[in-house]
């Protein structure tokens, strides 16, 4: 059971770690046990957006995660039921519906991938080298590796593509007139590019860190009730006889928050208090949807909130806060490189541990 949909189930499913909005099945972005990590992004094409509730994006990026051993295979899960379910239905908890298309990011140990939607349709791009970022828009080109069978024709066909020369897939289904939030994201995109190119060459976990903390480029965002929401960074080391490291913040604005390492082992520790409530009664689960609201803030992101207002009240205070929460992340940091460079060989139970520790540990300093 997905977000709206039932879709038939895989014969075995891998572990998973998610970040996701509490009230839908999918997720926004997490990783697999496999080191396969797979993030998206609301996007806007030529292609109607379908009324019907069908597969959301945030639905294809955990069962991308849960059937695919490799990013490749979980680019070919996704594209396979984007192709026999599509995708829609709405993004948003509130009784309006807010309806996108879907772009991805795929990657694991040896390989990574763009995949952008439009309807049925899409088009991959394979990384071979270097960075790459996406940004509410398309941004596939001539370059493409794999795409749906009838892309092209569904271009031509409907005028978007004369049929002769280069054929790209930002040009042919890139709407003439961009919705606002299009506009925006323009700059954005351009922005995390340029930042990504001037650290070329030597891109580490923290490199990506103060990217995702940008408030200038608009790639943090906390503004007019807006809000930059979980933020997650993997590092995926070539060797396989190396473990996968994801740091996750769990609470929004990456700028005033805490990446915190998991790693997957046997026996993980389960973390309740970055699990958000359930309830018997959900308004996102009853016909029609959404006509009441509940409160679904897991318990560190209650702390982190009444935290952040203590901040901005007392800016002393709050300022000492925040290098306490950026000395627990620098130990995180710390002690993922002696992990990765041998210098440490924590035992298992002590990583089942890290998540849960880390998460005590910064509820801790909100207290």
């Amino acid at each position: 059971q997905c977000t709206y949909l039932e879709i038939e189930q895989a014969e075995r499913t891998h572990a998973v770690v998610l970040s996701r909005p509490a009230w839908l099945w999918g997720a926004e972005m997490g990783a697999n046990e496999h080191g396969v990590c797979v993030g998206n992004e609301g996007v806007w094409s030529r292609e109607p957006l379908g009324e019907g509730e069908a597969l959301l994006g945030m639905d294809l990026v955990r069962l991308a995660l849960e059937r695919g051993g490799s990013a490749r295979e979980a680019l070919e899960v996704i594209t396979a039921l984007l192709e026999r379910y599509g995708q829609g239905g709405s993004c948003k908890e509130e009784p309006v519906p807010f309806v996108y298309h879907n772009t991805f990011l795929l990657a694991d140990r040896a390989e990574a991938w763009v995949l952008e939607t439009a309807g049925r349709y899409w088009a991959a791009q394979r990384i071979r080298e270097g960075s790459r970022n996406i940004s509410n828009q398309l941004s596939i080109g001539s370059d493409i590796a794999a795409e749906h069978p009838g892309l092209r024709e569904r271009a031509r066909s409907r005028g978007w593509w004369s049929g002769d020369g280069e054929f790209s897939f930002a040009e042919a289904f890139s709407l003439d007139k961009q919705p606002p939030r299009m506009e925006a994201a323009k700059a954005r995109f351009q922005a995390g590019k340029e930042l990504l190119r001037q650290h070329a060459g030597h891109i580490t976990a923290e490199t990506l860190m103060s990217i995702l903390r940008d408030k200038e480029s608009g790639i943090c965002v906390d503004a007019e009730g807006f809000r930059t929401a979980g933020s997650m960074v993997s590092v995926l080391p070539r060797d396989p006889a190396l473990p996968c490291v994801h740091f996750f913040t769990a609470t929004p604005d990456p700028s005033r928050s805490v990446f915190k390492p998991f790693v997957f082992v046997a026996g993980i520790k389960p973390v309740p208090q970055v699990s958000s409530p359930t309830f018997l009664q959900d308004p996102a689960k009853q016909i029609p949807r959404f006509q009441s609201s509940v409160d679904r803030r897991h318990e560190l992101y209650r702390r982190h909130q009444a935290a952040l207002e203590l901040m901005e009240q007392d800016q002393e205070w709050g300022q000492k806060l925040l290098e306490t929460l950026r000395e627990l992340e620098k130990q995180g940091l710390e002690g993922m490189r002696e992990l990765l460079e041998g210098t440490v060989s924590p035992c298992p139970e002590e990583l089942a541990d890290l998540f849960f520790d880390c998460v005590e540990a910064e509820m801790k300093f909100y207290t």
